[in-house]
């Protein structure tokens, strides 16, 4: 049975669409990059500069919050956005991802999957039942069921006993929601590694049962761009055009072009700050490393014509400084430069869908990439 139907399709260009995805905490803009809050904190950045940057949803990770400070916990509190302060629309992730690449000592059965903690190495069990118990006490608007993600490249014996499991538990998740709140959504994960006839299974599978919307998962975890981008290829057309697409764990901005000319709507990723506390700048002239020596007397800022102000208000000398020094403020500034950037080319992709000039938009984006940073202005 088909889950009530929260996704407005508003335009699309080409394949690349416009929406709106109505939760409880509020309204989300799609297409959509949500910033990681792993354990319910954006590193090296405040809440209210994600708001400003633009942000209508973050994500928060079901494995980290569930080790600490506990699901309860925070439920006692008040659920994850008063407990955090970030008081718009928040999805969880399952924690399927986490176990897979931190959990010690993991043993996946039909049930569910034990490991040990990587925080004290208690013994903890998470099955589909749980997986949504868990983020019914944070208070997600948006949950996903819990999944087994294959590292690429594998056996497809072993992609395919992965994505028959998770479609078991997708169904186990499905049951487990029914007595969630109204307007709270429940997405289902399609996997199938880089094997289209698994993810045409998986997609079809996860439909027949009926989600709130779905997620494209198990990519970005090894495989070539051009094997990413097909395996999305292979399964958009197996979706709802009605329901939203997320693509998790994606990507850099030139992976989020593609894949929004690809049809999705929905994106998280840690790179943009991740990237900023290790250096790196993302422009629109391309990524700036900050680290680099040639930096250290240029009296230039990052992008003169960027609306985002610690973009235009501090010298590049000044940056390579403080990101040579170790000191935090570097970090916090281009982690906060760079999830303005990210933001900022969301926004610019709505406006040409809405237009109707979303090619030549990725193209002009990619140009300014090209010309580099040292080109003329």
């Amino acid at each position: 049975m088909s889950l009530p139907n929260h996704f407005e399709w508003l335009g699309q260009s080409g394949e690349a669409r416009l929406g709106r995805l109505t939760t409880p905490h509020g309204t989300v803009r799609t297409p959509a990059f949500m910033p990681v809050g792993t354990a319910g904190a954006m590193k090296g950045i405040h809440w209210r500069e994600i708001r400003d940057s633009g942000a209508d949803i973050v994500l928060g990770n079901t494995y980290h919050l569930m080790l600490r400070p506990g699901a309860e916990r925070i439920a006692a509190l008040g659920g994850l956005q008063v407990f955090t302060g970030w008081n718009g629309p928040m999805l969880t992730d399952s924690g399927g991802f986490q176990v897979m690449s931190l959990a010690q000592l993991r043993k996946v059965t039909e049930h569910a999957v034990t490991f040990r903690s990587h925080i004290d190495g208690a013994r903890v069990e998470l099955s589909p039942e749980r997986a949504i118990a868990v983020q019914r006490l944070l208070g997600s608007d948006i949950a996903m069921q819990l999944d087994e993600c294959v590292r690429l490249p594998a056996e497809r014996a072993d992609i395919a006993r992965a994505m028959q499991l998770s479609l078991r538990w997708a169904e186990r998740c499905k049951r487990a929601f029914e007595t969630a709140p109204a307007g709270h959504m429940l997405f289902g994960i399609v996997q199938g590694g880089d094997v289209p006839a698994l993810r045409h299974e998986s997609a079809r599978g996860l439909v027949d049962l009926g989600f709130h919307g779905y997620a494209i998962g198990g990519l970005a975890v090894g495989e070539p761009q051009d094997v990413m981008l097909r395996m999305i290829e292979e399964t958009v057309p197996h979706l709802p055009q009605d329901r939203p697409r997320y693509l998790m764990g994606v990507g850099t901005p030139d992976d989020l072009l593609h894949a929004v000319a690809r049809g999705i709507d929905m994106f998280d990723c840690v790179l943009p700050t991740r990237n900023g506390r290790h250096g790196l700048a993302f422009t629109r002239r391309g990524p700036v490393n900050l680290r680099n020596a040639r930096h250290g007397d240029d009296p230039r800022p990052l992008d003169e014509g960027s609306p985002w102000p610690a973009t235009r208000g501090y010298s590049r000398a000044y940056l390579h400084h403080l990101v040579r020094s170790g000191e935090a403020l570097g970090a916090m500034l281009l982690s906060e430069i760079n999830i303005a950037y990210y933001q900022g080319l969301m926004a610019a992709m709505r406006d040409a869908i809405a237009r109707d000039a979303f090619a030549d938009f990725a193209a002009g984006v990619r140009e300014g990439w090209a010309r580099g940073d040292l080109a003329p202005r």
